[in-house]
């Protein structure tokens, strides 16, 4: 008796363990306060093991037209709905996931410079000792758009000159924290996770004041069907909680 129940329960282990997989995710580096966690809570939930590999969009984009496998993407809603628009994605399963706003960062305890109008930021930019920002050859796409805005209001020279570029909001954070960099423009939602920093405000307009993120299965996945459920448990009620506990916000309509 006890050895046909032990059989028993052993053929349920084998069931469950075959039935089991692996998704490879790859990330955008902006998201991983709040996706770590969504893939161990999906784990549990669901038996399949999370693999993310964080890296900056432009990267990302790189390795997969180099042929890297991977079965989900977490990148910016712009480069999901191009990678949508190219057959990358399966069909249906992109899904916008999250959304946070671009701000400056300042230590706690440091006075906050007024940045509420274009020009006013700018001229907080030009006398900050130091400014950390995402360096736009990692691909970051934040920081290649930024690079951009700072040549069109004249400053990129006078900005670089000072800059402290790295790669990803993490690492920006983490420079302003330090004292390496005296404030940082990045996302909102890195800087409210991070002990000893604060927002001292978003970007005024018409900078960029929201970054959109979205997930989809790849076309090639290997393990598609845990690879879309993955993306659903990313976009439903409890992982909303979830991003927002990490500073995110629900994402915008387009």
């Amino acid at each position: 008796m006890f050895r046909l129940a032990a059989i028993v329960l052993l053929g349920f282990i084998s069931i469950a363990t075959a039935r089991a997989a692996e998704v490879k995710v790859l990330a955008a580096l902006a998201v991983q306060d709040a996706l770590g966690p969504l893939a161990h809570q999906f784990w549990r939930g669901h038996g399949h093991v999370v693999r993310i590999d964080y890296s900056t969009v432009g990267a990302i984009r790189k390795r997969l037209g180099d042929g890297e496998r991977a079965d989900v993407v977490v990148v910016t809603a712009e480069a999901a709905d191009e990678m949508d628009r190219t057959g990358e994605l399966v069909a249906g399963t992109k899904a916008p996931v999250a959304a946070t706003r671009t701000g400056l960062a300042i230590r706690d305890g440091t006075a906050a410079p007024d940045i509420s109008t274009l020009e006013k930021f700018r001229a907080a930019l030009l006398a900050a000792r130091s400014v950390a920002y995402t360096d736009p050859k990692t691909g970051g796409a934040f920081g290649t758009y930024f690079a951009k805005e700072l040549d069109r209001l004249g400053i990129l020279a006078a900005v670089n000159a000072k800059a402290v570029l790295r790669r990803g909001s993490h690492e920006i954070v983490k420079a302003v924290a330090s004292g390496d960099a005296e404030v940082g423009v990045t996302f909102i939602s890195t800087i409210v996770s991070t002990p000893g920093l604060r927002v001292a405000g978003p970007l005024p307009p018409p900078l960029l004041g929201v970054e959109r993120f979205s997930a989809g299965v790849l076309r090639d996945s290997a393990a598609r069907a845990a690879a879309v459920d993955f993306v659903q448990a990313l976009s439903d009620a409890t992982a909303a909680e979830r991003w927002k506990a990490a500073g995110f916000e629900a994402p915008a309509p387009r």
